[in-house]
């Protein structure tokens, strides 16, 4: 069996996967939202002592797997530092105490492999990753195949929506906000289209959010109207950069992960996408779509076949990390 821990943000989560099914044996999260909600965001600071609390707990109703682990795996990049550090110190620990190897995990890599929580991996496949921290197109072969198509010049797309909720006086996070409110409201206020008339596939959320600060100023639009109007152009952005890179790539496989595919708008407008350009559509489930062990578990199955393991001497928190390019 294999251990994985998560906390590169406000997630504290444990797992334990059989290696030979993928078979989740256990898995616990334990979610910090409302103990950030007050600041309008996460405070790294905070979330780390939230972590410290948090993740020994859970680790306390692991133990009865403790004499059948082979390994250790933990996110190490990217993320929050100080968020980091509370899983990767637990990695050490457990490394040292049971005699048995560390995986580095890449946060992103782990949300690919939400997919594939006990099932086989699929490949080829283009991945759409869609986040509070991440906005990337990227193509993935396998684990150690993976390579980054397109990626946002500013914020991501699911940073915009909490950006946007704070300017609206939701509350945190504000994807689920806002996806409410939009509900309640029309698509009525003019927005830009971000990077129409650029030949290049990225993404950029800031001029649409500042678009969405001057409707706000204007104080003749309905607070829903300016939501389902931020939404649909925000969905349209990632449907117009994604049409680009699948007419280029044409993919038989396509998948959206990350916290923000759990948005049923974007869901339905790649439904359409799909049965446009005829490639077979993927989301993880529901409950996979944000941060979480189980996810860092299956990434975890996949790295110990290959035998990539990290001596929990020279193992470190890298904030940020990228892929190559395509």
């Amino acid at each position: 069996m294999i251990l994985a821990i998560e906390s590169s943000c406000d997630d504290s989560s444990i797992a334990v996967m059989e290696i030979k099914r993928k078979k989740l044996l256990f898995h616990k999260k334990i979610s910090q939202e409302l103990e950030h909600a007050k600041y309008g965001g996460v405070v790294p600071e905070l979330a780390s002592r939230l972590h410290a609390e948090a993740l020994p707990k859970i680790l306390q109703e692991t133990k009865e797997f403790f004499p059948k682990l082979k390994a250790v795996a933990v996110t190490n990049a990217p993320g929050l530092s100080v968020t980091l550090q509370e899983g990767v110190m637990m990695a050490k620990a457990l490394s040292i105490a049971l005699n048995i190897p560390v995986i580095a995990v890449n946060h992103l890599i782990g949300h690919i492999y939400s997919l594939f929580i006990e099932k086989e991996e699929i490949k080829p496949m283009m991945v759409l990753l869609i986040s509070g921290g991440h906005t990337k197109i990227v193509n993935f072969n396998g684990i150690e195949n993976i390579c980054e198509i397109a990626s946002t010049l500013d914020d991501s797309f699911g940073e915009s929506f909490d950006k946007c909720a704070k300017m609206l006086g939701l509350n945190y996070p504000g994807g689920p906000e806002i996806e409410n409110l939009a509900l309640k409201g029309n698509n009525t206020v003019a927005l830009p289209l971000p990077l129409k008339n650029s030949p290049d596939i990225k993404f950029s959320y800031s001029g649409l959010k500042n678009a969405i600060r001057l409707a706000i100023e204007e104080q003749k639009y309905k607070k829903e109207d300016i939501a389902a109007s931020f939404q649909q152009k925000a969905i349209e952005h990632l449907v117009f950069m994604s049409k680009r890179a699948i007419k280029k790539y044409r993919p038989r496989n396509f998948a959206i992960v990350g916290g923000a595919s759990a948005n049923k708008k974007v869901r339905e407008e790649f439904e359409k996408l799909s049965k446009q350009f005829n490639f077979k559509l993927f989301y993880p489930e529901m409950k996979y779509t944000s941060d979480n062990a189980a996810m860092i578990a299956r990434a975890g199955v996949e790295l110990y076949k290959k035998g990539k393991f990290t001596d929990y001497k020279h193992l470190d928190v890298m904030p940020r990390v990228e892929f190559g390019k395509c």
